[in-house]
């Protein structure tokens, strides 16, 4: 029985899940307060208050770091980066350290804390299948204005675990079927799964469906206009694309929950933002048809906002011509970091080296 750690770095919080072989023991997300955060100039700043609060809750469970089998933590925007779990190693360290990642976000610090819990030589310490996971064809890369490349940049943590839940739970294997897979969460994307391989995705950032707080691909003449007239710098342009676009620029609120609740009060306002919402997401799905050249095996819908029916029956109606439809709420990512490790530590599956 192997004892493990899995850490996954939040925006307000660092959740942890300990777990005996495959057995959740305990979940548990540690909050920061606002004033923790906001001290902090750089995301590494943070690492030693993070840490410090994962040892704190540790010793209040009676565990001791010392007798955990396994650190596995959530991988950030490295380099891009193949599907698998791989081992915390120096270089990937040194480059987190030095700011050679494609970002700075806050899932970059789960393997510095992993290493900073580590306190024999004999602890494995991984990361699973990191935001940076490039399983692209060379077509899939082109934008379409010489000097800017698409980038593969997702959930691929959980939506690559639902893809394998789903291949088990109905007697497939994931490594030859062609699935589409969506994550409903704060950036959405939508997936195009061939062979085992992530051929094709949205960088949530950058392009695909506005989601609560990101604007997704827009009219960019009108964009550039809007830019200039403005006199936007970077910081600015960043920010409002990424934290203050989607669902919030219209309704000046990004909670979901609320926002249905609104809307079955009658908010007609609401009730289109948030179909649109769910429009431009089915218009994605089918553009990965395409991809997947009409060969689709199944569809399937994961993440926070897929706990909404209201919402994931608007796909289903749009979409569900193209291949039936599997609905998993959650975002799973401390199991999924659990089973990655756990592939590796019996034998199932090659540890990668970074």
């Amino acid at each position: 029985m192997f004892k493990i750690l899995a850490i996954n770095p939040g925006a307000t919080s660092t959740k942890i899940g300990y777990y005996e072989d495959d057995t959740e023991i305990f979940i548990q997300s540690l909050r920061h307060h606002n004033n923790q955060i906001q001290q902090f100039k750089k995301t590494i700043d943070q690492l030693d208050m993070r840490v410090n609060l994962v040892k704190e809750f540790l010793k209040e469970k009676n565990i001791s770091p010392e007798n955990i089998d396994a650190f596995v933590a959530r991988g950030g925007p490295f380099k891009p980066l193949k599907s698998g779990t791989y081992a915390i190693n120096k270089k990937m360290i040194d480059d987190v350290l030095n700011g050679n990642v494609l970002a700075d976000h806050v899932s970059n610090l789960g393997c510095l804390i992993a290493e900073k819990l580590t306190t024999r030589d004999t602890q494995k310490k991984f990361i699973v299948d990191p935001v940076s996971v490039d399983e692209f064809d060379d077509i899939a890369r082109i934008s379409g204005l010489n000097g800017i490349e698409r980038k593969s940049l997702s959930h691929a943590l959980n939506m690559k675990m639902i893809a394998k839940r789903w291949a088990k739970e109905n007697s497939r294997d994931y490594f030859k079927s062609s699935l589409i897979v969506v994550h409903l969460g704060t950036g959405i994307s939508v997936s195009a799964h061939k062979n085992g391989r992530m051929i094709d995705i949205n960088n949530a950032n950058d392009e695909g469906p506005f989601s609560p707080q990101r604007t997704g691909t827009l009219p960019v003449t009108q964009l550039a206009r809007m830019i200039i007239s403005k006199k936007m710098d970077y910081e600015e342009i960043k920010k409002m694309l990424t934290v203050q676009g989607g669902i919030y620029s219209y309704l000046k609120n990004d909670n979901v929950t609320e926002l249905i609740k609104l809307k079955e009060s009658g908010d007609k306002n609401v009730e289109l933002i948030l179909s649109a919402m769910m429009y431009q997401v089915s218009k994605e799905i089918g553009a990965m048809s395409t991809v997947l050249k009409g060969k689709v095996d199944a569809i399937l819908v994961t993440g926070g906002i897929a706990f909404n029916k209201c919402l994931t029956d608007i796909i289903e109606e749009r979409t569900g011509f193209i291949a039936p439809i599997f609905i998993f709420p959650g975002e799973n990512e401390i199991l999924a970091l659990v089973l990655g490790a756990l592939r590796v530590l019996k034998g199932e599956e090659e540890e990668m080296e970074y």
